[in-house]
């Protein structure tokens, strides 16, 4: 009898404990060495508290150097480990840094699958390990407001459902792999003109239902160690000296643990940034630093201050292993496995806009590749992180050697020039030159069985530091492609860029439209496989592909504008022809106004009824598919549904199945329609396959800025489901 007590004690203490892991929040992991750090804390001056609380080099800050504690040693991301650099970010030179690189923010979204985001964040994080790192700048998760917006490529969508998703993952498998996630840019950050100085007005449902809501997902689900305010104001504060937005949103309501850490240059006062919830000024020491110090003995600013933002960053050294500088950089780090990785983000994203008369998967035997984008690389290039992979693998070079195995033909004519940096004068070429170039296109496409036209815009067109001023193809892409296809009209255009552009003058040119994005190391590979068939495209756009520029939402309202006040505050640090010189003097307070409140992306075109050239979650595959059998069941707070999906093709292929909700009769004014669940499947040559989906009541309130609070809209509610926002198969109205 007393053993089976005993055994029973056991059994129920293990069962607590394992409950009670269960029910720890993410961000309770950062809360599992408070009596030591309590303990560092106090046996250190104010001057080494302080020493913490700002940049030592260009990509470090200090630990406890006194007690054995290893400074925080950050890398830039989101889409690689940056290379090894020094002070005005001058890369070292190191033949051991070399890193996986990923196929962009864009790319991974058009994938629309957690799991790859999860191997795409693990990969990137068990790389910088090998590099020493103890924090990767990313993900970068800021919805996309404007299709001009400089870092489209690096974010993922614009729906915040969708990045909510993708984020969670990609920071649970960036810190399962040792490496604390810094979740950027919080918040708000939706256009790099004025980037440095633009006061952002939005009404507060719009900013609690749209932008915050994937990094609420990042920090509650994900468990984000660190996060990096913007550089932008919010309603009238810098971001980084935010009370509402880091002390009573991301600590208050969400319960962060761990460490802000500014973006390079955006931290603005000493009180502002201290009260307003900043640990890390990167960089310099002019806020955080001495003036801080002062501060505290002069009585303005209380020591507890100071002593919870050193706690805040010793949670997170102490739950991320410092790797000691004899262990770092002794091989390179890109693997393997994250090479696979990439490859397969790469497979999955790219989308098939357009398929007349089945012209894909490629049957001809002679092809004409036309276009400089066929050739160029995108993992350098622009202001900002890039990546320093082992190899890149562009498209003509995947399309090649698929080619040879398969006994085609290929030709290649560059056509037109790539855009080289911006700020460089433009050195003007030998027309003769620019015909000739012309000409040998032509001649390529008039003999050739099929033209697969290369387009894009480049890394010097889409960039950190300033936003297109178009999405129109640059360097006349468009005119040389309409002579193309007067002389040969199987054309298959196939688009390498990270941000929606105009393809009024491709499409009706264009039998066949591919979106291949900025897809990493296997960008070409991945491409290849895909124009030829040996496996069926199945990527859908993460944002809406407007018809013309002026569709979309700010433009169409006019609250955007392309005037730069000032320069950008990043660039002007690192510019020789103004440093030094009085940049206070540079920063303006330019407005931006979010008028269209929460019709941001498709919801404002489903609910303008305005026609895109390519909507929201849009994506063709070699094959076609069947929705069958919609069953919808309410159990408490969770909608579970399901659908039958027959995939009615000749080969294995993967469909993204999306269920959109509709509302009518509600006390508040909603989008015409909502991303609420989605899931991507594979489904083999001619079966059936049984898909759930489910989703919360919770995830249907809205914010009631009266109340403060979130409050439920007694509406009537329809279950939408399909393979895009503007292709729904079946539906059903829930109670």
């Amino acid at each position: 009898m007393r053993t089976l007590t005993n055994l029973a004690l056991a059994a129920f203490f293990i069962l607590s404990a394992s409950c009670s892991s269960q029910s720890k929040l993410p961000q309770d992991q950062l809360l599992q060495h408070e009596k030591e750090i309590s303990e560092i804390i106090s046996k250190m001056s104010l001057d080494e508290k302080v020493l913490m609380l700002h940049s030592k080099t260009i990509m470090s800050s200090e630990g406890v150097p006194s007690q054995g504690i290893q400074e925080i040693r950050y890398a830039d991301g989101p889409f690689s480990v940056r290379e090894e650099v020094g002070e005005g970010f001058r890369p070292l030179g190191w033949e051991t840094d070399y890193a996986t690189y990923f196929p962009t923010g864009s790319a991974l979204a058009a994938t629309w699958s957690p799991e790859l985001a999860y191997a795409y964040g693990n990969g990137i994080g068990a790389e910088a390990r090998l590099r020493g790192k103890d924090v990767m700048l990313g993900p970068a998760i800021n919805i996309q407001r404007l299709p001009l917006c400089g870092r489209t490529y690096e974010y993922l969508s614009e729906d915040p459902f969708l990045s909510g998703r993708l984020a969670v993952e990609y920071v649970k498998g960036m810190q399962d792999a040792g490496t604390a996630a810094c979740v950027k840019h919080f918040a708000l950050n939706n256009q790099e003109t004025n980037r440095g100085s633009v006061d952002v007005t939005v009404d507060e449902r719009t900013m609690r239902e749209i932008y915050l809501k994937p990094f609420e997902a990042a920090v509650r689900e994900g468990g984000a160690m660190v996060i990096m305010p913007a550089y932008n104001k919010v309603l009238g504060k810098y971001c980084s000296e935010n009370d509402l937005l880091n002390n009573k949103i991301l600590r208050g309501e969400w319960g962060f643990k761990g460490f802000t850490v500014s973006d390079w240059g955006g931290t603005h006062s000493t009180m502002g940034a201290a009260l307003g919830g900043l640990n890390v000024q990167m960089t310099g020491d002019n806020y955080l630093g001495p003036a801080l110090a002062d501060s505290v003995r002069a009585g303005k600013i209380s020591e507890k201050v100071v002593d919870e933002k050193v706690r805040e960053i010793l949670r997170v050294r102490f739950a991320i292993k410092a790797v000691p500088e004899s262990e770092a950089n002794k091989e390179v780090a890109s693997r393997p496995e994250s090479r696979r990785t990439a490859l397969d983000v790469a497979r999955k994203s790219i989308v098939l806009l357009k398929n007349e008369g089945a012209l894909l998967p490629l049957k001809a035997r002679k092809i004409a590749i036309i276009g400089a984008h066929a050739e160029a690389s995108t993992a350098a290039g622009g202001i900002g992180a890039g990546a320093k992979p082992p190899y890149e693998i562009t498209p003509l070079q995947g399309i090649q050697e698929f080619a040879k195995n398969a006994g085609v033909e290929i030709v290649y004519a560059k056509g037109y020039n790539e855009t080289g940096p911006i700020w460089i004068p433009k050195v003007k070429e030998n027309p003769k030159v620019t015909q000739a170039r012309i000409d040998e296109a032509i001649a390529a496409a008039k003999d050739a069985e099929l033209v697969i036209f290369v387009a894009g815009t480049g890394k010097w067109v889409e960039s950190e530091g300033f936003d297109r001023t178009s999405i129109t193809l640059p360097n006349s892409q468009d005119a040389l492609l309409a002579s193309v296809a007067e002389v040969n009209p199987n054309v298959v255009t196939v688009v390498i860029s990270g941000a929606p552009v105009d393809l009024r003058s491709a499409e009706p040119v264009s039998k066949a439209i591919v979106q291949g994005w900025w897809n990493g190391l296997e960008s070409g590979t991945a491409l290849a496989e895909v124009l030829f068939g040996k496996i069926a495209p199945s990527g859908k756009l993460p944002f809406t592909f407007p018809c013309k520029l002026e569709d979309s939402p700010a433009i169409a309202l006019g609250t955007f504008t392309t005037t730069v006040a000032g320069g950008d505050l990043f660039t002007n640090m690192f510019r020789d022809d103004i440093t030094g010189k009085d940049k206070a003097g540079l920063v303006e307070d330019p407005k931006a106004e979010y008028k269209e409140g929460m019709l941001v992306g498709y919801r404002w075109y489903d609910t303008k009824d305005i026609a895109p050239m390519y909507a929201f979650g849009h994506g063709l595959s070699y094959v076609d598919f069947d929705y069958q059998t919609l069953k919808v069941e309410k159990k408490n707070k969770i909608v579970k549904v399901s659908v039958r999906v027959a995939n009615l093709g000749a080969m294995d292929a993967d469909e993204v199945v999306q269920l959109y909700v509709t509302r009518e009769g509600g006390r508040v004014e909603w989008p015409a329609q909502e991303l609420k669940a989605f899931k991507r499947v594979s489904v083999p040559a001619g079966a059936t396959t049984d898909v759930e989906l489910d989703f919360n009541t919770d995830d249907l309130r809205y914010w009631d800025a009266a109340s403060q609070s979130w409050k439920d809209d007694d509406s009537s509610l329809s279950v939408c489901v399909g393979s895009s926002s503007r292709d729904i198969r079946v539906k059903a109205q829930v109670k």
